[in-house]
């Protein structure tokens, strides 16, 4: 299965990207949904939850993400101890998934592809951009948040500038580049390549 990532900084709208894909018959593993559910139900996340946060990172049994953000967002070793308890069982479970999929190709939508190290794991990454301003106001809008919260926010991943670099192919996501025809041209694109292959 070649296995596909895309990526982008906060508010890029690599999740808006994605469903295009989607459209065009191929299945997207959404990896910051499937880490929240994986929050909930394994059992390896959650006692190490509980090992490194305490009892109280569960409210009625649900983790509580605010709770845990709070804990994170200002605290570099613990954020680091929670992307170590995340991000390999999201990558195994990603791979996984990939591995009983029938399409040419598989996406993985995910922030922090780089940042994890989940890169090792994708045959081709595309990359999301949009100017800092734009990703700003569709975060403000999107997570009803302060403009300051969506900077804290971005000062956690790579810089995007450099995330592109990082990428086989970007998409422009600006308001004004028209987004469906640059998927389907890299659609198109990424079949001949599997042909290839």
């Amino acid at each position: 299965m070649y296995k596909v990532g895309i990526t982008g900084g906060i508010g890029s709208g690599k999740s808006t990207v994605a469903r295009i894909f989607e459209v065009l018959g191929i299945p997207v593993y959404y990896a910051d949904e499937e880490a929240k559910k994986l929050l909930q139900t394994d059992p390896v996340i959650r006692k190490g939850l509980i090992e490194e946060f305490g009892s109280e990172v569960f409210k009625q049994d649900i983790p509580d993400r605010k709770f845990l953000a709070e804990q994170v967002f200002n605290n570099e070793d613990k954020l680091r101890k929670l992307n170590a308890l995340i991000h390999p069982q999201t990558i195994a479970f990603a791979e996984a998934w990939a591995l009983k999929q029938t399409s040419a190709y598989t996406l993985k939508e995910a922030a922090l592809i780089f940042e994890s190290g989940s890169q090792n794991k994708l045959d081709f990454i595309i990359g999301v951009s949009a100017p800092l301003s734009l990703r700003i106001k569709r975060t403000m809008e999107r997570d009803k948040i302060t403009r300051e919260e969506v900077l804290l926010r971005m000062n956690k991943q790579i810089e995007e500038s450099i995330k592109m670099k990082l990428c086989d192919a970007v998409i422009i996501n600006d308001d004004r580049t028209l987004v469906i025809p640059q998927v389907i041209a890299l659609h198109q694109q990424l079949l001949l390549k599997i042909k290839s292959v």
